[in-house]
Formats: structure tokens, sequence, C-alpha cells
């Protein structure tokens, strides 16, 4: 690695600890860019192209991540959160919980009361599925072995929300990848919620295209981090959205398969249907 990468992977590595440390003050981009003597814009533009996110995001990331954790560990007030979190009042805490988590803060510590959520079970090349939404994006979707119990696991994970068992568009249109050229797709909407790593891994294997493979240090490479396969395939192993969020295509620096939380065997099968779909559409 170069002198000046160096510099400057230590240098976002100050800024985050930064951020991470003086949080609950919500520093604001020049603040944080003189921490690490840079000018705001050039701040701003390398801490994107490092992490893969804002600044103003990578705060509200771990804002939203503190307030969570009061949230589900007392029985403090949506006020006092919003004043631990550092945050102006129970306004701005409305505001970081819908724009990052989809749901109000309120919603998110009843467990996603009020929260509608449409569901449908649905056929595939790979078996039966459990597909479910809100009205912002696909919200779970698995592979299918005892309908009870992937439905369970969905109560589970929103155990206050509404379930209307429905096929709605938004649920038609994700199911449509398997059967419709991946190119001529309508965008799909994911409404998901995980921690910060987490989405970032996601958001990583979303870039990876139909019969591309990968290995779990190809992602963490990818997140910048590049020491944390572990915790990538921890990441990769609790994806919410099978098939979309293509977890199946990242295998061991062996070349092994791997694991598959839906299956070893469905795995090989959706990477052999993906390959034989890549090669027909370059024919």
């Amino acid at each position: 690695m170069s002198g000046q990468k160096t510099l400057d992977r230590a240098r976002i590595a100050r800024a985050i600890e930064y951020i991470r440390t003086n949080f609950k003050r919500q520093p604001d981009l020049d603040e944080v860019a003189s921490e690490v003597a840079l000018s705001p814009a050039h701040f701003q533009r390398m801490f994107t192209e490092w992490t893969g996110v804002s600044p103003k995001k990578f705060l509200q990331y771990t804002s939203i991540e503190y307030a969570k954790r009061v949230l589900d560990e007392t029985h403090a007030s949506l006020f006092h959160v919003a004043e631990m979190t550092g945050l102006s009042g129970t306004g701005r805490l409305h505001d970081l919980f819908v724009n990052i988590e989809g749901m109000t803060p309120g919603e998110y510590k009843n467990g996603g009361e009020s929260l509608s959520i449409n569901y449908s079970f649905a056929g595939s090349p790979f078996g039966e599925i459990l597909v479910a939404s809100t009205g912002k994006g696909i919200c779970w979707m698995v592979f299918v072995e005892d309908r009870e119990v992937s439905f369970g696991a969905l109560v589970k994970k929103f155990p206050n929300a509404r379930f209307v068992q429905t096929a709605d568009e938004m649920q038609q249109n994700a199911l449509s990848i398997f059967t419709r050229d991946w190119n001529d797709l309508f965008g799909i909407k994911l409404h998901l919620k995980g921690t910060d790593f987490q989405l970032k891994v996601w958001k990583a294997l979303l870039e990876v295209p139909m019969g591309g493979l990968v290995t779990y240090g190809d992602i963490a490479s990818r997140v910048e981090n590049p020491g944390a396969c572990r915790a990538v395939g921890t990441a990769v192993g609790e994806n919410p959205v099978a098939f979309l969020i293509p977890c199946h295509r990242v295998i061991r620096a062996t070349g092994e398969l791997g694991h598959y939380h839906w299956g070893d065997i469905r795995k090989a099968v959706m990477i052999g249907w993906e390959a034989e779909k890549r090669e027909d559409s370059v024919e």
C-alpha cells in the first residue's frame, strides 16, 4: 500500500473513531474534517469513497444504533432517548427512524406495532418462497420447508406488526426476478433492518452480478474491512431476503461452495442455474 493510501486509511479510521466517540454532540462535517486536517469537501469525498456512505449518513447510523439499544434495554421516553442521542428533539428522532428503519421509534420500540406487512407464498425454481413487504419494500423473503415455521420466523422478526396474507404488486415485482430478463426488471425496493455493518455487507452483495461468485474476503475488502471475514460470514448468514440479496454467490477462498442458510444443495443448484442463464444471455 502506498504512503498516501496508508495516510488516507488512517484519516478515515480516525474520523470513524471521532464520530463514534462524539456522536452525542452530533458533530457537523466541518468539525470532523478539521479533526483529520482536511477540507470539508475533500473529506466528504474521501470518506464516501472509503466507507460507501457519507459522513452524515455514518453519523445517522451510529446515532440510531445507540437509540435502538436505549429503546431495547430501558424504559426511557422518546424525549429522553432523543436527548441521550444528542438530537434536538423527538421530531429529529422520528425522522431518523423513518428514514433509516422505515418505521417510527414508537413502532420500533413496540416490535413493529402499527406496521402493516403483506405476505404470500409463491413458487420459484428452487422451491416455495415466503415473501413479505411493507409500504416501503420487501422486508422478508425465505425459502420454505414448513409454512408455519417460516411464517413464525417472520412474526418473530416483527412481533407486533399487523399481517395480511395477500400478494401485492411489490411482491410480484420481486418474484419476477426468476422469470424475466434481469436487465428489464423494474426497480425492486427493499425495506431492510440491520446494523450499519450488515447493511454494508448486503449492499456489497447486491453489486455481485448474476452468475458471479465472490469470497468472504472479497466482500470484506469491498466494505473496507479486509480482516472481517468472520463478521462478513455472520452478516451473510443473517440476510433476511433470499436470492434478491444474493448471499448464495459467496463461496470459500478454497473454491468450495460452503454452507447456505437455506440448504447447501439449493445453493449449488442456484449457482448452476445462474451460470446457465448467464451463458444463454451472451449467446
